[in-house]
């Protein structure tokens, strides 16, 4: 997708009547573009888009609808939707009333080339340039930091399932990497005991038959450990990234004594900020904050608090969970 700039489209005639009429006391989409514009010129999202290929849908133009769609939480699809139905929207966007709008996936490209490019800050940076401007926002002024959840796109387990699953999803890596090499080294009884993703009733109900099943997974574990890191197995098998996270598993949930490998106890395992929560996302932890419980990260927001301007969001940062608030706030 290419970028070709050029000047944005004024608010379509009848687009503005039939907005105008529909919403006689005012919308806050039609607020916003009245009162602040084109807040966002293509030309600014230039260096994220080569000079040549299929011409891209105006990244103003999305930037405009990200914001919206994140105010209402509605997703790609329904963000999509609202592009092509509402009128609102479309007076917002300088549309047509009969323009068909876009894929939804366009969205998801261009969050993307958002991130790819180092520019995850660009729309906000861009709207305080505006708010310094218009004097909403000024050097030296009150604020305030708070932080709020964010989940990670994984399932919430707890660490019986977590070795149970992290011990069948490695093998399945191993599988796809050096089927023969694994063949070979299969016990039998792991086909039964790993082929399918774990289930909560896939669990005994009994502590002591948990317990037995964790020592059990772990001896498994252990000797599939010992056979990758042998010095005739295949270098490539120790570098996979299941391999690496289930032998930093391993080491936080079992310890060897002189009984052999045991099960560590609650109070012996790591702290949240280095403990794996998942093997398919290393970086979420387990975090508490008030009554609320999670696994995942923390975004951390800083707002303007003065008594005669409203208030703006003025930085974020998204950190590892276990952080703690006051370590963000400088």
């Amino acid at each position: 997708m290419s970028l070709q700039q050029r000047p944005v489209d004024p608010v379509p005639e009848l687009t503005v009547r039939m907005a105008k009429a529909a919403f006689p006391k005012g919308n806050p989409y039609l607020t916003l573009r009245d009162q602040l514009g084109i807040l966002f010129q293509d030309e600014i999202f230039a260096p994220l888009f080569p000079c040549r290929g299929q011409p891209a849908e105006a990244p103003w133009r999305l930037a405009l609808v990200t914001i919206m769609q994140f105010a209402e939480g509605l997703s790609d699809q329904q963000a999509a939707e609202a592009v092509r139905s509402r009128i609102d929207w479309k007076y917002a966007l300088s549309l047509e009333l009969e323009d068909p709008g876009f894929d939804p996936s366009v969205l998801c490209e261009f969050r993307a080339r958002l991130l790819e490019g180092n520019a995850e800050h660009l729309l906000l940076d861009t709207l305080l340039t505006w708010c310094r401007e218009k004097k909403l926002l000024k050097a030296g002024g009150k604020q305030r930091a708070d932080s709020t959840h964010v989940l990670a796109a994984v399932r919430a387990i707890n660490r019986y399932e977590l070795v149970l699953e992290t011990m069948r999803a490695t093998l399945d890596a191993l599988a796809v990497a050096d089927p023969d090499w694994l063949r070979t080294r299969l016990q039998p009884e792991w086909a039964k005991r790993y082929v399918r993703r774990f289930e909560p009733e896939r669990l005994p109900a009994k502590p002591e038959e948990r317990q037995a099943l964790a020592q059990t997974i772990g001896a498994d574990g252990l000797a599939l450990l010992n056979a990758v890191y042998t010095p005739h197995a295949p270098i490539s098998l120790r570098q996979l990234p299941a391999v690496q996270g289930m032998r930093q598993i391993w080491v936080q949930n079992y310890q060897q004594t002189q009984k052999g490998l045991e099960w560590r106890e609650a109070d012996n395992i790591p702290p949240a900020t280095c403990f794996l929560s998942s093997l398919y996302d290393t970086d979420a932890h387990l975090c508490k904050k008030g009554n609320t419980c999670w696994v995942g990260y923390k975004v951390h927001l800083t707002e303007t608090c003065e008594d005669e301007t409203p208030p703006l969001i003025t930085h974020v940062a998204t950190t590892a969970a276990p952080i703690a608030d006051g370590e963000a706030t400088p």
